[in-house]
């Protein structure tokens, strides 16, 4: 498939099915940091695994990549959390605006993405998305994004927790996962429970709905660095966090790349079941 670049989304297939809808140019108010987003994401089974737009959270657009703090820009949406004063209402959010795809097939893409803010462009990044069939009832997102800093000074991207709220070391990849009248389970191969997975640095991480799981992978060494961010009692969200203790600094022309691959599966998986179908999806 050769997508236009007049295409306002892509379908994602897989195994014959569509599993995805990549929205490339969304309608969304400044406030909410507009940016591409995969909405529905569901299993082969016909399972929606994602939300749009919640009410607990408008900014949360399925999956992606958002950032909260970028140079003191706000690439996630919502409010600010500042330092000595809280969440505030600030006019600093940034957008990412398609450029061009690189590539697209039915199985998957590579996007050309501009971050932008107060007038400038910050970062560029490359996107790699692809879809791959591990069984009869699981496929896996691989998902791959490069920022570059574009400018001549250095950047540097930061969470709510390195500006002073413990615990909030969200941005990077991040999931908005299906809300239901239970709260998702979540587990690793040696915890279970938010408490005990936040902020952990996993290997892989499980989030099990009613008739759902998804499983998520560090594909590469930089990324299982990376600790988890993950909400269930809140509500079910799952993110890699680029700033988890600091502050990350983007020399000029620097890049920071990163690799999460999320195993999508109908039905609930135990632990043993979860490890082998990222042992295939990430081929280790």
């Amino acid at each position: 498939m050769n997508t236009s670049l007049t295409a306002t989304s892509v379908v994602l297939m897989c195994a014959g099915r569509p599993v995805g809808r990549y929205v490339v140019r969304p309608e969304l108010d400044a406030r909410l940091s507009p940016r591409p987003y995969l909405h529905p994401v569901t299993t082969l089974g016909g399972t929606a695994v994602t939300e749009l737009s919640p009410a607990d959270h408008r900014h949360h657009l399925g999956v992606g990549v958002a950032v909260p703090d970028v140079e003191g820009y706000n690439f996630w949406g919502g409010r600010t959390f500042v330092r000595d004063r809280g969440p505030t209402e600030l006019d600093n959010h940034g957008a990412q605006r398609h450029q061009a795809f690189q590539l697209s097939d039915p199985d998957g893409f590579v996007e050309e993405l501009r971050w932008v803010a107060g007038g400038c462009e910050l970062l560029r990044e490359r996107r790699t998305v692809a879809a791959t069939a591990l069984t009869d009832t699981a496929w896996a997102l691989d998902f791959t994004f490069s920022l570059t800093n574009t400018t001549e000074r250095a950047l540097s991207i930061g969470s709510p927790a390195t500006n002073g709220r413990p615990g909030a070391a969200y941005g990077g990849f991040f999931w908005r996962a299906r809300k239901e009248a239970v709260a998702a389970q979540v587990f690793t191969a040696y915890a279970e429970g938010e408490r005990a997975v936040h902020g952990s640095r996993a290997p892989w991480l499980a989030l099990a709905g009613r008739e759902w799981t998804l499983v998520f992978a560090g594909a590469t060494e930089e990324t299982r660095s990376d600790p988890w961010f993950v909400r269930t009692a809140e509500y079910p969200g799952v993110g890699s966090s680029l700033a988890h203790d600091a502050r990350l600094p983007v020399a000029p022309g620097g890049t920071v790349v990163r690799r999460v691959v999320t195993v999508v599966a109908d039905g609930r998986l135990d632990r043993d079941q979860a490890a082998a179908l990222v042992r295939k999806a990430v081929g280790a």
